[in-house]
């Protein structure tokens, strides 16, 4: 099955980042890819709460995901939105950074609300307080799919191998891990945690990311590491996109599942322990 992986570099304007993801996709099934991927926040990357409570909108109305689910639909693929940003009905104001797995018929077939939050200081100048604007989700989901089945998860949740594990258990062949990962820590770490996912759940890992420095007009600019990756069950990389946005496309071998879950059957192998 081919696949591609969308590479962005959002500006915290929705609708004019809109069109250049409606390209790429187009892009992506002329170039004959059945399962199109976007990073989180494909809508907006911004560091103001209040200009994104300006521009981000409830599900129902947000122009990004009705764009990309008539695209879907148009095209005949399967698309997962990475998240998009959205407003909510939460009485504290946060909103959701929510993953959608969209079918060929451009219906909803599953939602995802990104469970952890990444509240860290990285270096002395760079801060991150996510659940300060977003509210975690509480569920894991898994997405069935014409091509198999896929665990929904996003970005900073790469760093919990519970969840990941958990969702191989429930059926997944296929994680997601859409990111706008922050360079210090894409450099020091993503390679390795998207491996070790793979590996230990012997799942294909799609991760399509944010790139490069995000431009706004009013506010603080973000950066954001790239490498959008694809590592095979056995954890090998089979395609890293550098740090140019993009379309970027490679096939899956479903059977290479099985292949990696028969030599290393540590789903079936692990035990329950006491302690500590």
């Amino acid at each position: 099955m081919k696949i591609a992986l969308i590479q962005l570099n959002v500006t915290d304007d929705p609708s004019e980042n809109l069109p250049t993801t409606l390209n790429y996709i187009r892009d992506a099934v002329a170039a004959g890819a059945e399962f199109v991927l976007t990073p989180e926040v494909t809508n907006c990357v911004s560091t103001s709460r209040s200009h994104q409570n300006a521009v981000l909108q409830l599900e129902d109305t947000d122009q990004t995901l009705a764009a990309l689910r008539d695209t879907a639909r148009d095209a005949g693929i399967w698309l997962l939105i990475g998240s998009l940003g959205l407003k909510t009905h939460d009485e504290d104001g946060r909103f959701a950074n929510r993953s959608f797995m969209i079918n060929p018929l451009g219906d909803i077939v599953a939602r995802y609300d990104k469970i952890h939050m990444f509240d860290v200081q990285v270096t002395p100048e760079e801060t991150f307080r996510e659940s300060d604007g977003y509210r975690p989700g509480i569920e894991a989901v898994v997405a069935p799919t014409d091509f198999g089945m896929v665990g929904m998860t996003v970005c900073y949740d790469v760093r919990f191998a519970a969840l990941h594990v958990a969702l191989a258990r429930a059926g997944a062949e296929i994680l997601t891990v859409p990111a706008a990962f922050s360079p210090v820590t894409g450099a020091a770490h993503w390679h390795t945690l998207l491996r070790a996912r793979a590996i230990e759940t012997g799942c294909y890992v799609l991760a399509p990311a944010q790139t490069g420095t995000h431009a706004s007009k009013t506010h603080k600019t973000r950066s954001t590491y790239g490498h959008s990756l694809v590592v095979t069950p056995w954890g090998e990389v089979q395609l890293d996109a550098g740090s140019e946005p993009g379309v970027y496309i490679t096939d899956l071998d479903m059977e290479k599942v099985n292949e990696a879950r028969g030599k290393i059957p540590s789903l079936s192998n692990a035990r329950p322990f006491d302690g500590p």
